[in-house]
């Protein structure tokens, strides 16, 4: 009944989606482009019997790049689709995979557009990244008996209630799904208490921690940094959202009294946002390079914005110091197992939640600074920066951490390799 209801209401808001994309694409022209793709058309883009693998954000799809990369090699035959809901999660997919993987929209949770997707790509399994459940696709592929794993999933305590209304409704959504990976206990507690079975819910550890520096960006790394800042200290403020901008360039202002010939390297999450951030530092008194400009960076560039896609793993690598954003305004926070396997320090503010499991960890041995506002970043900044030995510390406990929780991806191979032989092509 209440899926009837949902179904309805998705159907009649059809209208303002496309207005809000039409609105969004104002300052992301990706928004107002390949709308059929969000209606299931997608004939000719994917090639139909293989894995289709769903990641909704930026975040999610970096965690999938070593699944993926995985999935190839243990099954070279099988085509894998990814799918995204956003245009930077589209460019992100693009830029990691080229044309080794097919790439569409996940279409809206809308009957029509679902089948009309799964009768094009046809796949043998779908996964799932974290916690998307979609009444619809879930309905559905367990109609076509297409087996569905939630991947990497997590439930956090606020999502676990606001579920717990839908009572029945979701127990019998959830005993549709083939297997819940779960990051850890705590969300797969919370999984079996809104009335998941013992048997689909298995706890893997977080895909996150599974990723490594390569030694092809590692020289990468060592070569832009001699190049940009070979006797500079260097410190990157990453996934910054509006209102932290301001903090990091005012940091830096007052860093720089002490440090004068520091640089910092300014990332902000949102592409839309990259030139704003760019008259906010000329604002500040800054004259700042763009990444995009490719040009080397002299002694007078004291802030570098980085506004190219695909780069932040590289980017963390020509750094002594990193700060992720999302963080000291109440966003959650991102990433900062990314930072960790360069073995630098990491620093956040107090709004972690996205992220909670992870920097419990790496904050309880001691690869994680937690700072509560502006001038205790500055304070922390001013200690790691002046002593070489202290980023040695926090940086090798860090990558330590991130070395101690992987084996997710070894997990997740097992768990999918039963779904993938029942269907031999």
């Amino acid at each position: 009944m209440l899926t009837a209801v949902y179904t309805l209401l998705l159907y009649l808001i059809q209208p303002l989606i496309w207005i809000r994309l039409w609105h969004r694409g104002k300052k992301l022209p990706g928004y107002r482009l390949r709308w059929k793709e969000r209606y299931g058309y997608c004939k000719g883009k994917v090639v139909p019997g293989g894995i289709v693998l769903h990641s909704v954000s930026v975040g999610e799809t970096l965690a999938a790049i070593p699944l993926v990369r995985a999935l190839q090699y243990q099954y070279p035959s099988i085509p894998i689709t990814v799918t995204t809901m956003t245009p930077t999660g589209s460019e992100r997919a693009q830029s990691a995979f080229g044309n080794n993987v097919s790439h569409v929209y996940l279409p809206y949770d809308l009957p029509t557009a679902i089948n009309r997707f799964l009768d094009t790509a046809a796949p043998r399994l779908m996964i799932i990244m974290e916690t998307e459940l979609w009444p619809n696709i879930i309905h559905t592929l367990h109609r076509r008996h297409i087996p569905l794993i939630i991947a990497n999933a997590r439930l956090s305590e606020r999502s676990a209630k606001r579920y717990q209304i839908l009572g029945q409704e979701l127990a019998h959504l959830l005993q549709k799904i083939s297997c819940i990976a779960a990051q850890n206990r705590e969300d797969a507690d919370r999984f079996l208490q809104l009335g998941a079975n013992t048997e689909q819910v298995s706890v893997t550890g977080s895909l996150k921690f599974d990723i490594s520096v390569t030694p092809e960006l590692a020289a990468k790394a060592v070569a832009l940094r001699r190049q940009w800042a070979p006797h500079r200290p260097v410190w990157i403020a990453a996934s910054t959202h509006e209102g932290e901008e301001r903090m990091m360039l005012d940091t830096h202002r007052q860093l720089l009294a002490q440090f004068p010939d520091l640089l910092l390297i300014l990332v902000p999450r949102h592409p839309e946002r990259f030139q704003a951030v760019k008259q906010l530092a000329q604002k500040i008194g800054f004259t700042p390079l763009m990444r995009s400009e490719n040009q080397i960076p002299n002694q007078e560039t004291q802030v570098l914005i980085g506004d190219t896609m695909g780069e932040l793993m590289l980017l963390y690598g020509i750094a002594d110091v990193a700060f992720v954003g999302g963080s000291l305004i109440e966003r959650g926070g991102h990433n900062p197992l990314e930072p960790a396997a360069h073995a630098i320090p990491v620093i956040m503010g107090p709004h972690t939640w996205n992220f909670k499991d992870i920097c419990e960890r790496l904050e309880r041995d001691q690869g994680l600074i937690t700072v509560t506002d502006q001038t205790a970043l500055i304070q922390e900044m001013t200690q790691l920066l002046a002593d070489h030995d202290l980023r040695k510390y926090y940086g090798l406990h860090a990558v330590e951490v991130l070395h101690q929780n992987q084996g997710a991806l070894q997990q997740l191979l097992h768990i999918v390799e039963p779904y993938i032989n029942a269907h031999p092509h």
